[in-house]
């Protein structure tokens, strides 16, 4: 396996010259919004690179040679020696049709030789649960599935994905990875530390929280905010939920905010919580971020120490540990890239929600605020 690296900032179709004689058999693209906007600009890629498959999101940053950049359009495009892509993409109805959507994907791919599933959805009108449940439902058990919620830099206004026949804001999109040849790890881990007392769940639908402890959740929620309040649903990303058990003892699925609904007293949340489960609120500091996110690339290392060659890390993390971290963000992604070596590309965006298999979490699942890994490698 091969890759290569381009990164555009103004003249993405003179940028894209390089791909030609790199022939690839897949082309990841994450980057600003305004990119995906720009017809020509596919169709430049797609003159640049006619044999492969395209695919990607906007995002709140992309990832690009170990460091994080803002309003720019990173590529990646790999060839492989033995394996294969394939594309799949299918257009969302809203909320309601994100498991039928799964379905749709997981359907679209072909299973025989079938190895990993590469998935970038919206960032809204979106549940990613039940995107990721109809996606699983309709592949076989042993194939995993990773990638992660489309971005706007944080506005939460329209997200955009790339498929072979271009961008659309309405779009979920899917790679299938096939072939022995390819050897695939998957890591996630969050950081975030729960504080205050558990609650439970007494109404929700789906995503849609509406009731805690019998109280309206808005309320709960605004309260233990304070000052940060003022500044919802955007500062939500700094105080997300996690799914706790009865033991008092954390589940490690985090579930952020995405929007609030004064009239009704709810929350929207990115993914599914179950009605009679509890729930806690949680916080994080850079440093604990940045641990996190150096163990995620830990949990790779016996896959890393066997196969030195070269290899792709596509990190996926939340928008909302940027917001953490701020000026300090490029330490999670070099303390993931000083873990796994400089044979590995690195590459990623961040997200509105990722998708990965987890520490406490043995399928895939959707996650919210954690820094996740797909390791891909061709022996």
């Amino acid at each position: 396996m091969k890759t290569l690296q381009l990164q555009v900032g103004t003249d993405a179709q003179s940028a894209f010259a390089p791909l030609k004689a790199f022939q690839p058999d897949l082309v990841l693209c994450f980057g600003a919004h305004r990119f995906f906007r720009d017809a020509a600009w596919h169709a430049a890629l797609r003159k640049s690179a006619p044999g492969a498959v395209l695919a990607g999101c906007s995002g709140a940053g992309e990832i690009v040679a170990a460091s994080v950049h803002d309003g720019t359009l990173a590529i990646t495009a790999l060839k492989f020696r033995h394996a294969r892509a394939r594309g799949a993409a299918t257009r969302i109805a809203g909320m309601a049709d994100s498991h039928r959507a799964g379905e749709r994907l997981g359907a679209a791919l072909p299973s025989d030789g079938l190895r990993h599933v590469l998935v970038f959805g919206t960032g809204v009108h979106i549940n990613g649960s039940a995107l990721v449940d109809g996606l699983r439902a309709a592949l076989p058990a042993e194939v995993a599935v990773s990638g992660g919620l489309a971005g706007d830099g944080g506005a939460f206004v329209e997200t955009f994905t790339l498929s072979d026949a271009g961008s659309a804001s309405d779009q979920v999109v899917a790679v299938g990875l096939y072939g022995q040849a390819l050897t695939i790890g998957n890591s996630s881990v969050g950081g975030w530390v729960p504080f205050g007392p558990a609650r439970r769940v007494t109404r929700c639908e789906h995503n849609v929280l509406y009731e805690l402890d019998g109280e309206r959740a808005l309320n709960i929620y605004k309260r233990y905010l304070g000052p940060y309040a003022r500044d919802l649903p955007a500062s939500g990303l700094l105080f997300p939920f996690e799914l706790t058990h009865e033991n008092d003892k954390g589940s490690g699925i985090i579930r952020t905010i995405l929007g609030i609904d004064d009239d009704a007293g709810s929350l929207t949340l990115a993914g599914d919580v179950p009605e009679g489960g509890l729930l806690k609120l949680m916080h994080a500091s850079t440093e604990r971020l940045i641990d996190a996110a150096e163990q995620a690339a830990l949990q790779l290392q016996p896959l890393t120490h066997d196969h030195a060659g070269p290899a792709l890390a596509l990190l996926v993390s939340c928008v909302g540990r940027k917001l953490v971290m701020g000026d300090r963000v490029d330490e999670e992604v070099e303390a993931v890239a000083s873990v796994l070596g400089a044979h590995a590309t690195v590459a990623g965006f961040y997200s509105y929600g990722e998708i990965s298999r987890s520490e406490f979490v043995g399928d895939c699942r959707l996650h919210n605020q954690t820094m996740t890994i797909t390791w891909l490698t061709e022996s």
